[in-house]
Protein backbone atom coordinates (compact mmCIF):
# COMPACT_ATOMS: atom_id res chain seq x y z
CA UNK A 1 0.00 0.00 0.00
CA UNK A 2 2.90 2.33 0.58
CA UNK A 3 3.94 1.77 -2.86
CA UNK A 4 0.21 2.60 -4.09
CA UNK A 5 -0.25 5.68 -2.19
CA UNK A 6 3.73 6.92 -3.31
CA UNK A 7 2.78 6.91 -6.81
CA UNK A 8 -0.64 8.31 -6.49
CA UNK A 9 0.91 11.07 -4.49
CA UNK A 10 3.83 11.56 -7.27
CA UNK A 11 1.31 11.03 -10.00
CA UNK A 12 -1.02 13.58 -8.80
CA UNK A 13 1.55 16.03 -7.93
CA UNK A 14 2.93 16.12 -11.38
CA UNK A 15 -0.52 16.84 -12.51
CA UNK A 16 -1.24 19.77 -11.06
CA UNK A 17 2.19 21.06 -11.17
CA UNK A 18 2.46 20.34 -14.30
CA UNK A 19 -0.99 21.54 -15.94
CA UNK A 20 -1.98 24.09 -13.47
CA UNK A 21 1.56 24.89 -13.41
CA UNK A 22 1.08 25.46 -17.18
CA UNK A 23 -1.53 28.01 -16.96
CA UNK A 24 -0.13 30.24 -14.00
CA UNK A 25 2.87 30.40 -16.56
CA UNK A 26 1.49 31.02 -19.27
CA UNK A 27 -0.55 34.25 -17.47
CA UNK A 28 2.55 35.43 -16.40
CA UNK A 29 4.29 35.36 -19.47
CA UNK A 30 1.97 36.02 -22.13
CA UNK A 31 4.35 36.71 -24.65
CA UNK A 32 5.11 32.91 -25.22
CA UNK A 33 2.14 32.51 -26.21
CA UNK A 34 0.83 29.03 -24.79
CA UNK A 35 -2.39 29.60 -24.90
CA UNK A 36 -5.46 27.23 -23.60
CA UNK A 37 -4.55 24.92 -25.94
CA UNK A 38 -1.33 24.63 -24.53
CA UNK A 39 -2.69 24.41 -21.22
CA UNK A 40 -5.01 21.51 -22.23
CA UNK A 41 -2.03 19.69 -23.92
CA UNK A 42 -0.38 19.91 -20.91
CA UNK A 43 -2.79 17.98 -18.89
CA UNK A 44 -2.89 15.47 -21.32
CA UNK A 45 0.66 14.78 -21.34
CA UNK A 46 0.89 15.13 -17.39
CA UNK A 47 -1.32 11.97 -17.21
CA UNK A 48 0.47 10.32 -20.11
CA UNK A 49 3.47 10.33 -18.21
CA UNK A 50 2.64 9.14 -15.45
CA UNK A 51 0.71 6.53 -16.31
CA UNK A 52 2.97 5.39 -18.15
CA UNK A 53 5.96 6.02 -15.27
CA UNK A 54 3.31 4.71 -12.33
CA UNK A 55 0.15 3.60 -13.57
CA UNK A 56 1.40 -0.10 -12.92
CA UNK A 57 1.89 0.27 -9.48
CA UNK A 58 -1.67 1.96 -7.97
CA UNK A 59 -3.43 1.82 -11.04
CA UNK A 60 -2.60 5.67 -11.77
CA UNK A 61 -5.95 7.41 -10.61
CA UNK A 62 -4.36 10.66 -9.76
CA UNK A 63 -7.90 12.04 -8.82
CA UNK A 64 -10.83 11.42 -6.23
CA UNK A 65 -13.29 11.69 -9.24
CA UNK A 66 -11.33 8.50 -10.67
CA UNK A 67 -11.11 6.63 -7.91
CA UNK A 68 -14.92 6.93 -6.97
CA UNK A 69 -15.45 6.04 -10.64
CA UNK A 70 -13.34 3.23 -10.98
CA UNK A 71 -14.99 1.55 -7.40
CA UNK A 72 -18.67 2.26 -8.47
CA UNK A 73 -17.31 0.73 -11.78
CA UNK A 74 -16.22 -2.64 -9.69
CA UNK A 75 -12.26 -1.93 -10.40
CA UNK A 76 -11.27 -0.48 -7.18
CA UNK A 77 -11.80 -2.17 -3.83
CA UNK A 78 -13.32 0.16 -1.08
CA UNK A 79 -10.79 -0.04 1.55
CA UNK A 80 -8.68 1.70 -0.25
CA UNK A 81 -10.81 4.73 -1.58
CA UNK A 82 -10.18 6.74 1.16
CA UNK A 83 -6.06 6.60 1.57
CA UNK A 84 -6.10 7.04 -2.11
CA UNK A 85 -8.15 10.39 -2.03
CA UNK A 86 -6.18 11.70 1.12
CA UNK A 87 -2.74 11.02 -1.00
CA UNK A 88 -4.16 13.16 -4.04
CA UNK A 89 -5.78 15.87 -1.71
CA UNK A 90 -2.24 15.91 -0.07
CA UNK A 91 0.00 15.79 -3.40
CA UNK A 92 -2.74 18.63 -5.02
CA UNK A 93 -2.39 20.52 -2.41
CA UNK A 94 1.88 20.07 -2.28
CA UNK A 95 2.26 20.55 -5.80
CA UNK A 96 0.08 23.85 -5.53
CA UNK A 97 2.61 25.31 -3.22
CA UNK A 98 5.60 24.55 -4.97
CA UNK A 99 3.67 26.27 -8.24
CA UNK A 100 3.31 29.38 -5.72
CA UNK A 101 6.86 29.63 -4.89
CA UNK A 102 7.81 29.32 -8.29
CA UNK A 103 5.41 31.54 -9.04
CA UNK A 104 6.17 34.50 -6.78
CA UNK A 105 9.70 34.98 -8.22
CA UNK A 106 8.38 37.38 -10.50
CA UNK A 107 7.79 40.88 -9.14
CA UNK A 108 3.94 41.41 -8.87
CA UNK A 109 2.57 38.27 -8.94
CA UNK A 110 -0.25 38.18 -6.76
CA UNK A 111 -1.91 34.35 -6.66
CA UNK A 112 -5.07 36.08 -4.88
CA UNK A 113 -5.60 38.51 -7.80
CA UNK A 114 -4.42 36.51 -10.73
CA UNK A 115 -7.14 33.43 -10.09
CA UNK A 116 -3.70 30.92 -9.69
CA UNK A 117 -5.46 28.80 -12.43
CA UNK A 118 -8.55 27.88 -10.06
CA UNK A 119 -11.68 26.86 -11.16
CA UNK A 120 -14.59 28.75 -11.15
CA UNK A 121 -17.82 29.64 -12.88
CA UNK A 122 -19.98 32.60 -12.93
CA UNK A 123 -17.94 36.01 -12.64
CA UNK A 124 -15.03 33.75 -12.03
CA UNK A 125 -15.46 31.34 -15.14
CA UNK A 126 -12.97 32.36 -17.84
CA UNK A 127 -16.19 33.29 -20.18
CA UNK A 128 -18.96 34.04 -18.18
CA UNK A 129 -20.67 30.95 -17.78
CA UNK A 130 -23.35 30.03 -15.13
CA UNK A 131 -23.33 27.65 -12.60
CA UNK A 132 -25.75 25.55 -14.25
CA UNK A 133 -23.68 25.57 -17.45
CA UNK A 134 -20.58 24.57 -15.12
CA UNK A 135 -22.35 22.02 -13.52
CA UNK A 136 -23.51 20.39 -16.65
CA UNK A 137 -20.25 20.90 -18.63
CA UNK A 138 -18.28 18.97 -15.14
CA UNK A 139 -20.75 16.50 -14.63
CA UNK A 140 -20.98 15.51 -18.31
CA UNK A 141 -17.21 15.19 -18.75
CA UNK A 142 -16.42 13.86 -15.76
CA UNK A 143 -18.56 11.03 -16.85
CA UNK A 144 -16.94 10.54 -20.10
CA UNK A 145 -13.88 10.43 -18.44
CA UNK A 146 -14.85 7.70 -16.56
CA UNK A 147 -16.04 6.09 -19.10
CA UNK A 148 -12.71 6.15 -21.29
CA UNK A 149 -10.80 5.00 -18.29
CA UNK A 150 -13.03 2.12 -17.94
CA UNK A 151 -12.68 1.29 -21.89
CA UNK A 152 -9.10 1.73 -22.48
CA UNK A 153 -7.92 -0.45 -19.34
CA UNK A 154 -10.21 -3.16 -20.13
CA UNK A 155 -8.96 -6.33 -20.42
CA UNK A 156 -10.47 -6.58 -23.89
CA UNK A 157 -9.01 -3.42 -25.00
CA UNK A 158 -5.11 -3.26 -27.19
CA UNK A 159 -2.86 -3.97 -24.38
CA UNK A 160 -0.31 -0.86 -23.71
CA UNK A 161 -2.70 1.87 -25.33
CA UNK A 162 -4.55 3.40 -21.83
CA UNK A 163 -2.32 5.68 -21.10
CA UNK A 164 -2.31 7.59 -24.70
CA UNK A 165 -6.52 7.35 -24.48
CA UNK A 166 -6.83 8.56 -21.04
CA UNK A 167 -4.02 11.14 -21.63
CA UNK A 168 -5.87 12.20 -25.25
CA UNK A 169 -9.20 12.61 -23.97
CA UNK A 170 -8.22 14.68 -20.83
CA UNK A 171 -6.64 16.85 -23.79
CA UNK A 172 -9.76 16.44 -25.27
CA UNK A 173 -11.77 17.67 -21.86
CA UNK A 174 -9.67 20.80 -21.20
CA UNK A 175 -10.03 22.21 -24.83
CA UNK A 176 -14.01 21.67 -24.27
CA UNK A 177 -14.03 23.45 -20.86
CA UNK A 178 -11.21 25.29 -20.00
CA UNK A 179 -13.50 28.76 -21.21
CA UNK A 180 -16.33 27.38 -18.92
CA UNK A 181 -14.69 26.58 -15.61
CA UNK A 182 -11.16 26.22 -16.26
CA UNK A 183 -11.80 22.48 -16.46
CA UNK A 184 -11.45 20.54 -12.92
CA UNK A 185 -12.97 16.88 -13.39
CA UNK A 186 -10.52 16.44 -10.54
CA UNK A 187 -11.11 17.53 -6.89
CA UNK A 188 -7.22 17.06 -5.95
CA UNK A 189 -6.66 19.82 -8.86
CA UNK A 190 -9.32 22.12 -7.94
CA UNK A 191 -8.22 21.78 -4.27
CA UNK A 192 -4.06 22.08 -4.33
CA UNK A 193 -4.06 25.88 -6.03
CA UNK A 194 -7.81 26.63 -4.27
CA UNK A 195 -5.89 27.08 -0.86
CA UNK A 196 -3.48 29.68 -2.24
CA UNK A 197 -5.88 31.63 -4.56
CA UNK A 198 -7.81 31.67 -1.01
CA UNK A 199 -10.94 33.70 -1.79
CA UNK A 200 -13.75 33.15 -4.15
CA UNK A 201 -11.96 29.66 -5.37
CA UNK A 202 -12.18 28.46 -1.50
CA UNK A 203 -16.01 29.54 -1.59
CA UNK A 204 -16.83 27.73 -5.00
CA UNK A 205 -14.85 24.67 -4.33
CA UNK A 206 -17.69 22.59 -3.70
CA UNK A 207 -19.07 22.39 -6.78
CA UNK A 208 -15.62 21.63 -8.10
CA UNK A 209 -15.74 18.41 -5.51
CA UNK A 210 -19.55 17.08 -5.87
CA UNK A 211 -20.01 17.18 -9.16
CA UNK A 212 -17.01 15.67 -10.92
CA UNK A 213 -17.08 13.15 -8.15
CA UNK A 214 -21.10 12.53 -8.98
CA UNK A 215 -20.23 12.62 -12.77
CA UNK A 216 -17.12 9.99 -11.94
CA UNK A 217 -19.61 7.87 -10.00
CA UNK A 218 -22.30 7.76 -12.79
CA UNK A 219 -19.34 7.31 -15.50
CA UNK A 220 -18.10 4.06 -13.68
CA UNK A 221 -21.95 2.83 -13.49
CA UNK A 222 -22.87 3.23 -16.91
CA UNK A 223 -19.29 1.05 -18.01
CA UNK A 224 -19.97 -1.54 -15.45
CA UNK A 225 -24.08 -2.18 -16.04
CA UNK A 226 -24.15 -0.78 -20.03
CA UNK A 227 -21.38 -1.38 -21.53
CA UNK A 228 -18.70 -4.29 -19.91
CA UNK A 229 -19.00 -7.55 -21.12
CA UNK A 230 -18.63 -9.85 -18.23
CA UNK A 231 -17.80 -13.34 -19.84
CA UNK A 232 -16.78 -12.37 -23.44
CA UNK A 233 -16.10 -15.45 -25.60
Amino acid sequence: MLKKLSAEFFGTFWLVFGGCGSAVLAAAFPELGIGFAGVSLAFGLTVLTMAYAVGHISGGHFNPAVTLGLFAGGRFPAKNVIPYIITQVIAGIAAGGVLWLIASGKAGFDASASGFASNGYGEHSPSGFSLQAAIIAEFVLTAFFLIIIHGATDKRAPAGFAPIAIGLGLTLIHLISIPVTNTSVNPARSTGVAVFQGGWAIDQLWMFWLVPIVGGIVGGLIYRYLLETKNAD
